[in-house]
């Protein structure tokens, strides 16, 4: 994408929303959250210049914001600051603030010497990307994500409720994939999760209900430009969040809210440019080209080690079960939903591959990275994926891929392929948060324990 002039940038966005105030300005940290700082109008040109900072500690944070200190990016360092600059074409209006004044800009970081700092998820993709523009080739992406929006009270024993439907104001604890009538009772808040899309300038297209109670999910449409792919997905969060706030509702990427109801996933499809501009996995195969196969292939050898990008957090591990449109290994077919990597039903230049192992919790610059690292090792090693799975790709599978937090993490590290696609220095950064959070996670003694153990040891 063309980098615009800052100035031209700053003129354009004043003329186009005079009444601008202030500006959050945004940095998607190892999980995906969006932290920074609201500053006013007027520090605006300034930031362009460089003279916007953040600790280097965004980094070291778990999902609580505590630093984990073991990353050395706390204490060790003094919390020492960065520069952050603006990302281009992220200024844009919060239209579910209204009246308020307020924009938003995204903002990636660099080290003190001005070079890409290496804890920061969007550089880690544009290292990936490279490798990929050195073969003459350019990969076209889109994000799927699913979602719940969740009463703002919990319950008694504190787990998440359906909101009551906004027509009828009874909860549906149901499921009915596809259902128009559900999409008829939260017609409101998906119309205004619509508008402020393309007030922000992100490419929505299809919202459907998805299995459970107040789930959906919007497709994001394709683009070949990776970086501003997950830009948009990092504002797609952020704009959901706030449009259901506004309907006096909670909306959650959480993995898995409900015991009993589907999880929420991130799916992301994958096509292949040439220099010409023809997708290589094309093919009037099905099944694809060859190099589509060998880009199967290397997902398939890499999905076990990616697995901690793809589940970063203790609910992550929730969703993976038996026949829940979850995989349990890196299995491939031609329009099977069951699988980990499906080949659409499509036209034969529009192959692709749609990756459906991560959950919505995962950051979308390190999802996209992981499974472009995979595609990128199955093509320059020819790798083959194995025959593609007929029928149900739970009957008689075996779990390979590791579906718990302390498996996925032994498997990452150890992890030789990622850590040279993603970097040494961030693949010890990006275990040591999981690490640390997953021994706080496990600290706590749940109100189950005490049901089940109390008085039974």
């Amino acid at each position: 994408m063309a980098v615009t002039d800052p100035s031209v940038q700053l003129t354009s966005f004043r003329q186009q929303h005079p009444h601008t105030r202030f500006i959050d300005v945004l940095l998607a940290d190892l999980c995906g959250i969006p932290r920074g700082k609201r500053v006013t109008v007027a520090e605006l040109p300034g930031m362009y210049h460089g003279c916007f900072l953040l600790p280097g500690s965004m980094f070291a944070l778990d999902v609580l914001g505590g630093t984990i200190q073991e990353t050395g990016l706390g204490f060790n360092e003094g919390d020492a600051d960065r520069r952050c600059l603006p990302i281009d074409g992220t200024l844009v209006p919060v239209p579910w603030r209204p009246g308020e004044g307020l924009a938003q800009l995204q903002v990636s970081m660099v080290d003190h010497d001005g070079s890409p700092f290496y804890g920061d998820p969007r550089h880690v993709l544009a290292s990936v990307l490279k490798r990929f523009s050195a073969l003459g080739l350019t990969p076209v992406v889109a994000i799927e994500l699913e979602f719940y929006l969740l009463d703002t009270e919990r319950t008694v024993d504190g787990r998440a409720q359906p909101p009551r439907l906004p027509q009828t104001g009874r909860r549906e604890y149901q499921t009915q994939i596809n259902s128009m009538v559900d999409l008829n009772e939260y017609s409101a808040v998906l119309a205004e999760i619509s508008a402020a899309c393309e007030i922000q300038q992100i490419p929505s297209g299809t919202a459907l209900a998805e299995y459970g109670p107040g789930q959906f999910e919007v497709n994001l449409h394709h683009s070949s430009d990776a970086l501003l792919a997950c830009d948009q997905a990092i504002r797609f969060k952020r704009l959901v969040r706030g449009v259901a706030a506004r309907h006096g509702m909670e909306a959650t990427f959480m993995p898995k809210p409900y015991m009993d109801h589907a999880g929420s996933g991130a799916h992301i499809h994958v096509s292949m440019l040439d220099r010409d501009g023809r997708n290589i996995f094309a093919s009037e195969d099905p099944t694809g080209s060859a190099s589509l196969k060998h880009a199967i292939g290397g997902l398939a050898a890499t999905m076990a080690d990616a697995m901690l990008i793809f589940a970063p957090t203790a609910n992550s591990y929730r969703r993976y079960r038996s026949e829940s449109y979850v995989p349990l290994n890196p299995s491939w077919a031609v329009n099977n939903r069951g699988v980990a990597l499906r080949i659409p039903a499509s036209t034969p230049e529009n192959r692709r591959i749609e990756h459906r192992v991560a959950g919505a919790d995962a950051n979308p610059y390190l999802l996209t990275a992981a499974v472009l690292a995979g595609i990128h090792h199955g093509l320059q090693r020819n790798l083959d994926p194995g025959s593609p799975v007929a029928g149900n790709a739970y009957r008689d599978a075996v779990t390979t891929l590791p579906i718990t937090w302390p498996e996925a993490a032994l498997k990452f590290e150890s992890s030789n392929v990622l850590r040279d696609y993603l970097g040494e220095k961030f693949h010890r950064l990006f275990v040591t948060t999981r690490r640390g959070e997953l021994q706080a996670f496990e600290s706590h003694v749940s109100p189950l324990e005490y049901a089940w153990y109390a008085r039974t040891c």
